[in-house]
């Protein structure tokens, strides 16, 4: 059983590795800026907070094994407010809920930069690519950043996935997908079993 502190449980992906983790055991502490609506369950505590403020995020990250963000890279934390926040905190790992945008679709080509990139996802796609850069270059703090297919949704919960690396995993057709179900299982697996420290890895099936 870990103490695993997450910011942005109240998000789709959030709330499913959440219920992914409180299912295995670990306590989870949740926050997001309202958290009023969040049900209740066992092995969860939760706190409404401005998470953008490493201020406000310090005393509630304080004495936990595991901290997740799986906030908004728009207008969300940024990398070095989450970095701050993480060290003052003395949490000794960070576990990031990434964006498919930065993944490459050719050597030295990422998705985000081709035509087809849907605009309506370029702010967001642009900002996750800024923060896995900013982690990149934080030797002190053991973070993974877990990115997933290009198409990321609802769905099935199958527990077959693979996993890949910056590359963007295709399948047999060309699709690149994975349900939110499958990422949290993937994602809660790195926290048990660490295998990418200091990383990106992906997820899809």
């Amino acid at each position: 059983m870990q103490r695993i502190a997450l910011i942005g449980i109240t998000g789709r992906a959030g709330s499913r590795i959440a219920s992914e983790l409180l299912a295995r055991g670990h306590r989870v502490t949740g926050i997001a800026r309202n958290t009023a609506d969040t049900p209740a369950e066992a092995g969860l505590s939760l706190h409404s907070a401005d998470a953008s403020r490493a201020d406000a995020l310090v005393p509630l990250l304080q004495g936990h094994d595991v901290v997740v963000s799986a906030a908004r890279f728009d207008g969300g934390p940024t990398a070095e407010v989450l970095l701050e926040a993480v060290r003052r905190a003395g949490v000794p790992r960070l576990l990031v809920v990434g964006g498919a945008g930065s993944l490459e679709v050719a050597p030295g080509v990422a998705l985000i930069d081709t035509p087809e990139f849907p605009p309506a996802y370029k702010a967001e796609a642009a900002a996750g690519r800024v923060f896995l850069d900013a982690l990149r270059r934080a030797d002190d703090i053991d973070w993974t950043f877990v990115s997933p297919a290009a198409s990321f949704e609802p769905g099935a919960r199958t527990g077959a996935f693979r996993l890949g690396g910056d590359a963007l995993l295709v399948d047999a057709a060309g699709n690149s997908a994975i349900s939110m179900e499958d990422y949290a299982i993937a994602f809660a697996d790195e926290i048990e079993r660490p295998a990418h420290p200091r990383q990106r890895f992906s997820v899809a099936y």
